[in-house]
């Protein structure tokens, strides 16, 4: 490899750097207000969780159809992944822990996938699972319209008995460089010997059965809403992780670049000097 070659790499490696730095200032920018939406969203989500699941325990399952087991053996999995790549194991490890659960806890059951983000759905259509809806760009407009759109199909689904359980599989997010691979059941809610529920006298206004009804509904658009923010975090953190290493590592080749070239471009002042000290001499 000569100069003009090594010179060529150096050129290059340094506007990957520049790239890879300028991604990772975004996803933090991006992560710092996907944090601040989590950490309002998680306790309102988590209250309620617990008080919906603490009156369904006490409701007669048959009043409601999401309290009812399905009819059917087919099991829903909701699968959150992103829309775009450069974040790591972030979708890989989606991927890899959806199959895990097709073989290990749905074994002996048909499993459908209702896949969210581009990037899932460009990794399972290489493989052989049965897609059942697709939800690719749906982070480009995320909002609260977005829970919706999931959880229309889903619910509609198991409603009609398309669906006999629905479960979601997403990145939990922790920290900035850490996310948990969860598989969360969303439909039906657990039954009285599953639940806690704690031993509490309400008074209902206007009925029970119709808070319940609205509780059960609203809940699951209030899960899938933080589970979307929890996945959108997790998918900042992970791409500005990966970015940053990748700066590193660009860092890390440029200083081998740059002493290669030192040290050839050493050798060829000497070989030189070397050339014009011999002429000299032979004169």
């Amino acid at each position: 490899m000569n100069l003009r070659d090594l010179r060529r790499r150096i050129n290059s490696v340094q506007s990957t750097q520049k790239i890879t730095r300028a991604m990772k200032m975004v996803a933090a920018s991006k992560l710092r207000r996907a944090q601040e939406s989590i950490r309002r969203a998680r306790p309102y989500a988590h209250s309620m969780d617990q008080l919906t699941r603490a009156l369904a325990a006490r409701a007669d399952s048959e009043k409601h159809p999401l309290l009812r087991t399905g009819g059917s053996e087919t099991v829903g999995l909701v699968v959150v992944t992103s829309d775009r790549g450069l974040c790591g194991g972030f979708n890989v490890n989606i991927v890899n822990e959806t199959l895990r659960a097709m073989r290990e806890n749905f074994a002996g059951k048909p499993v459908e996938l209702v896949v969210v983000g581009r990037k899932g759905v460009e990794a399972f259509k290489r493989r052989d699972v049965k897609i059942r809806r697709a939800f690719p760009g749906l982070f480009d407009a995320f909002g609260s319209g977005s829970a919706s759109i999931v959880v229309d199909d889903v619910s509609k689904r198991f409603t009609e008995n398309e669906f006999g359980e629905v479960y979601c599989v997403y990145n939990e997010f922790k920290t900035a460089l850490t996310q948990r691979v969860v598989l969360e059941r969303l439909l039906p809610y657990p039954s009285l010997e599953a639940a806690e529920a704690p031993p509490v006298n309400y008074i209902f206004e206007p009925s029970e059965d119709e808070i319940l009804f609205k509780l059960l509904v609203n809940n699951i658009y209030v899960q899938m809403y933080r589970i979307l923010h929890e996945s959108s975090a997790s998918e900042h953190g992970a791409r500005m992780s990966s970015m940053d290493s990748a700066t590193h590592n660009a860092g890390d080749i440029l200083q081998k670049l740059s002493l290669s070239y030192n040290k050839l471009r050493q050798h060829g002042i000497t070989q030189e000097v070397a050339e014009v000290t011999s002429a000299a001499e032979a004169v």
